[in-house]
């Protein structure tokens, strides 16, 4: 039920209002609260009049009692107070319609939601948003939020995204924009659909509306071998993937000289798919757009790099391994060289994983499963250990993308699995043991 309150912490400023489970919040100061974000908006202030329905029916105001910023104490039903809004488009290029079947169900959900745009950082495409949501958006001065635009040429955005209303959300882009809104943007670049002279315009129209849009990342469309009956795209080539590096960087100089910033980021895959070396810390800025595999290579090798040079420890030498994917496995191999320069005494291997679940052409770490890793590492050295990044498992579980478990990998290699979190200070820690 929607705004529903699972849980009065106790000794709060609802619960010493008299609030209890089962209360269903209707208004805080006489606002209406349709979710979360109207809550977190009308309740972050000091004392306040909550308006709850009780389980009978009836309807009460207490009077909440508390700081400014200060939690009024109530858990609800759903994180949202409402139900997730999936996804109403039919993207070209979206990863989920290229899952095989039979995995597990959450896998499939498209989440399309301003509020995790807010929340968590999830990126939405502005398709289902209702009058009201765009402008509360504005008016509550919601951001920053996360846009998927992929191209600003109305007709074709109604391609990619498959929905013939996709064209709005270009419009809602500058609304936000004249509302102060601030936005980072991506864009999935699909060969010969939005790249070239679609890519440049698209840059050129996102570049206007600075600073509100401030910053912008450009990945390539990444394809698995399950693409049967789908809309026929192509793969990025070495080639094409440095001409369109290229026009990436070459307008992000022009951004750099005009407005102080690049506003535009190619990730670390456009890089490795380029075969050209990862940019210096200075092209990053302020790594605007991590989250989206921009950067995080060399955040890693410069934190690790850090890490190294503090370190006088010496490593455990007990033996060890570590799994990642194509994409990442000369990286994490010059790592490995580098600390056993200082420290001689370290002994582990770097394994580059296939990706023979999803088609080689995905080459990404966090997309490894359970059964790649065990079909290419049985009879392998791996030492005592082996360390696998943990963006390959479900958050906060021990379990791979095809539902297999590190328990069922540690039983078929013989070795404990450890899941490894944070930069490169922790992964020079698993090296020294």
């Amino acid at each position: 039920m929607k705004n529903l309150i699972s849980e009065v912490k106790h000794r709060s400023p609802a619960a010493r209002a008299g609030i209890r489970k089962g209360d269903r919040l209707l208004k805080v100061d006489g606002n209406p609260i349709h979710d979360v974000l109207d809550y977190m908006y009308f309740a972050y202030g000091d004392d306040s009049v909550f308006t709850v329905a009780h389980p009978d029916g009836t309807e009460e105001d207490f009077e909440i009692v508390k700081d400014f910023g200060q939690d009024a104490g109530l858990d609800f039903e759903t994180y949202l107070m409402d139900n997730a809004r999936s996804c109403a488009n039919n993207c070209i290029f979206c990863f989920v319609d290229q899952l095989p079947k039979g995995m597990r169900d959450t896998l499939y959900f498209k989440d399309d939601d301003v509020r995790l745009s807010f929340l968590t950082g999830s990126y939405i495409t502005l398709t289902n948003m209702s009058e009201r949501e765009i402008q509360r958006i504005i008016d509550l001065r919601i951001s920053p939020i996360n846009v998927s635009i992929h191209t600003m040429n109305k007709s074709l955005r109604c391609l990619m995204l498959g929905n013939k209303r996709a064209g709005e959300g270009v419009d809602i882009v500058r609304r936000l924009a004249a509302g102060d809104i601030e936005m980072n943007c991506q864009i999935v670049c699909c060969p010969e659909i939005n790249d070239g002279d679609e890519l440049r315009y698209t840059m050129r129209e996102l570049a206007a509306l600075y600073p509100s849009v401030n910053s912008v990342s450009v990945i390539p469309v990444g394809l698995t071998k399950f693409r049967e009956g789908l809309y026929p795209l192509k793969a990025f080539t070495r080639e094409h993937a440095a001409e369109t590096l290229d026009i990436i960087l070459s307008f992000g100089e022009e951004c750099l000289e005009k407005y102080g910033t690049r506003i535009f980021f190619a990730s670390d895959e456009f890089f490795l798919k380029a075969g050209r070396d990862i940019p210096e810390e200075d092209y990053y800025e302020e790594y605007p757009q991590l989250e989206n595999g921009v950067g995080l290579i060399r955040l890693m090798i410069s934190e690790f790099s850090e890490a190294l040079n503090a370190c006088p420890d010496k490593a455990e030498g007990t033996p060890f391994s570590m799994a990642t994917g194509i994409a990442s496995g000369y990286m994490l191999s010059e790592l490995l060289r580098m600390a056993k320069e200082k420290h001689p005494e370290i002994n582990g291997h770097v394994y580059a994983i296939k990706n023979d679940f999803f088609g080689h052409s995905i080459d990404v770490a966090g997309l490894i499963t359970g059964k790649d890793l065990i079909a290419q590492l049985r009879g392998r050295e791996l030492g005592e250990r082996l360390y696998i990044t943990n963006r390959m498992l479900r958050d906060g579980e021990n379990v791979f993308l095809d539902d297999v478990t590190t328990d069922e990998v540690e039983r078929e290699l013989g070795v404990k699995v450890i899941p490894v979190s944070g930069g490169g200070e922790a992964l020079l820690s698993c090296m020294l043991g």
